[in-house]
């Protein structure tokens, strides 16, 4: 028999219900599910044969609960972070079938999550792009860069690690009238996962960097996304260049816009919401920080590729005395004059707003990055 969970005040139980305690109800999923409250009591079980998720959400869970699940079903099923969620483990997320493990609460948002074995994903392996050998983390890889569009074959389905930035997107340009000053571009989008992919081929895009404006109350021109098959990185938002004809702070790029897809896609940060009468606000990062005042918002540092780098941050904003700067990579804002430009190419990173008639900088394109231990 299965012990009656959850128990309510004043319930009485058999002595057979107590000898069975450990004996918990099991909760079957066909599709791809969200846990929920109650889930603590139970043992969710995937049955599908192809790929599925089983989400965490912050603030479902009590320090010290566990919940328990696995996997029967053929496709492979990831143990998924919500938003706000962190979920740390020594194995892998992802459970082939007949695998299973738990996660422990350590905080209403942290979690640890067990695999018992018996069917983890191994790494895959693949081919596309430049092709390198790196080590990161005490690991050894193969990394496969992107800078332009192509195609990820999959020889070995397996799991994969996969770093996509999206366009850094351009700063905005104002007149050359005493005090104007313009926004800056946002960074792109920035998805660092681990991923499972089946042995097929996947369309690779690499998002290009948006262009500043060099018309007078011109946006600067958006990015472009970054794609793998259905994940996506989304682009930078656009410098702003209010157009009115008294001074006035304009806009950073607010958060990147993107398409939804049913697979995770990241958006670029909140531009800065304030600054001072004569200065432009700076763009948001690709790791969804926001600008601060005219300057450009951080974007992430990882040792992905090997060696630490700055993707996805965002550009400064344009100032009648001293233009705001950029996140690393990004532009500068201008200081009475053009902004600069986003370097090096393939960072995401944010052009600067432009001042009293300079034009704003060009954001830089993406990049997308995949590798696999060896």
């Amino acid at each position: 028999m299965t012990t009656p969970f959850p128990f309510v005040a004043g319930q009485v139980l058999t002595a057979a219900q107590l000898n069975d305690i450990q004996n918990l109800p099991i909760s079957d999923k066909t599709a791809s599910y969200v846990l929920i409250a109650g889930d603590e009591t139970k043992r969710t079980i995937m049955n599908n044969a192809s790929a599925t998720t089983i989400t965490v959400n912050n603030s479902i869970y009590t320090v010290g609960d566990v919940i328990q699940v696995a996997n029967k079903g053929a496709g492979a099923c990831t143990i998924t972070a919500g938003a706000g969620v962190t979920i740390n483990t020594s194995g892998s997320l992802v459970l082939a079938q007949y695998g299973g493990g738990y996660l422990l609460a350590l905080s209403a948002s942290t979690f640890t999550f067990f695999n018992l074995g018996g069917g983890g994903v191994k790494f895959g392996v693949a081919t596309g792009g430049t092709s390198s050998s790196i080590s990161d983390g005490g690991k050894n890889y193969t990394l496969l860069s992107f800078t332009s569009d192509g195609t990820l074959t999959v020889s070995t389905a397996g799991l994969f690690e996969v770093l996509i930035v999206g366009g850094g997107s351009g700063g905005g340009r104002e007149p050359s009238a005493a005090g104007r000053a313009a926004g800056a571009g946002g960074g792109g989008g920035v998805l660092k996962e681990t991923i499972y992919l089946t042995a097929t081929t996947f369309a690779v895009q690499v998002g290009a960097g948006g262009a500043g404006s060099s018309t007078d109350n011109g946006n600067g021109s958006f990015g472009t996304m970054s794609f793998l098959g259905d994940f996506a990185a989304g682009f930078g938002g656009d410098g702003d260049a209010s157009g009115a004809n008294s001074p006035m702070a304009t806009a950073g790029g607010p958060r990147g816009q993107f398409t939804t897809a049913s697979n995770p896609v990241k958006m670029g940060g909140q531009g800065a919401i304030a600054g001072s009468s004569t200065s432009g606000n700076g763009g948001g990062g690709g790791g969804q920080s926001a600008g601060s005042s005219k300057n450009g918002g951080a974007g992430l540092t990882t040792t992905f590729n090997g060696s630490s780098l700055v993707f996805g941050s965002g550009g400064g904003g344009g100032s009648t005395t001293t233009g705001g700067t950029g996140g690393t990579n990004a532009g500068n804002g201008g200081s009475n004059g053009a902004a600069t430009s986003a370097s090096p190419a393939n960072r995401g990173a944010g052009g600067g707003g432009g001042c009293n008639g300079g034009n704003g900088g060009s954001g830089s394109s993406g990049i997308v990055l995949v590798r696999f231990e060896v």
